[in-house]
């Protein structure tokens, strides 16, 4: 499986396109791509690679992390696959995203598949298992690909630190408890792909992340 990160938008989103590398089909995780630019940038990638998506993926609901769910929409007739227990950041996401100073590219584009915990999500020879973690919001989902030892956080953990939940729906306690069922059991050679910021691995978490050892 190949894996290529984009950082988009003003927010700093990592937006990740997953490839099996003999099918070419293809698994778009979190697309913030918002201007135009960054939409150009996300077809040229999957077009010189010539890759297939197959799947629109979200960790998590918030608007930085859909800008761009319509352009994948409209130019790969491709819909999230997202929890339910987000539904509600995406209907008032131009709400929402007025609160920060910002504009929400069109429309949101409803859920095409509801996505929990245990759910497989499967592209040519490579499959990513869904893994619920709720507290950075009440539907945040942690994808795991055991086959490539790795896992798209999210919002959830990132490198010596893990998610806010000062926004409606996050619950501090339930994001650490998330963290520890969910996450700190997997070997710690497992690389961590985050929604913002360097990879790290769950090793190097649980020795240097204050959040996870104090």
């Amino acid at each position: 499986m190949t894996i290529r990160r984009f950082v988009f938008n003003m927010l700093e989103v990592n937006t990740y396109v997953l490839a099996d590398e003999e099918s070419r089909e293809a698994v778009v995780i979190d697309a913030a791509c918002m201007s135009q630019s960054e939409c150009l940038a996300l077809d040229k990638y999957i077009t010189d690679n010539r890759l297939q998506p197959k799947h629109l993926l979200n960790t998590h609901l918030h608007f930085d992390h859909i800008f761009g769910n319509r352009h994948i929409y409209e130019h790969y007739g491709l819909k999230t696959e997202a929890s339910a227990y987000d539904e509600d950041w995406l209907v008032e996401a131009p709400k929402r995203t007025r609160m920060f100073g910002l504009s929400f590219p069109g429309h949101p584009v409803a859920i095409g598949r509801y996505l929990n915990e245990g759910d497989t999500v499967t592209f040519g020879q490579c499959t990513l298992q869904c893994l619920a973690v709720p507290g950075h919001s009440r539907g945040s989902l942690v994808f795991h690909s055991i086959g490539e030892k790795c896992i798209f956080s999210g919002d959830a953990l990132f490198k010596r630190s893990i998610g806010r939940t000062d926004l409606p729906g996050g619950d501090h306690q339930t994001l650490l408890q998330s963290i520890r069922e969910k996450l700190l059991v997997l070997p710690d050679e497992t690389i961590v792909y985050p929604g913002h910021g360097d990879c790290t691995t769950i090793g190097e978490e649980k020795r240097s992340n204050w959040f996870l050892t104090c």
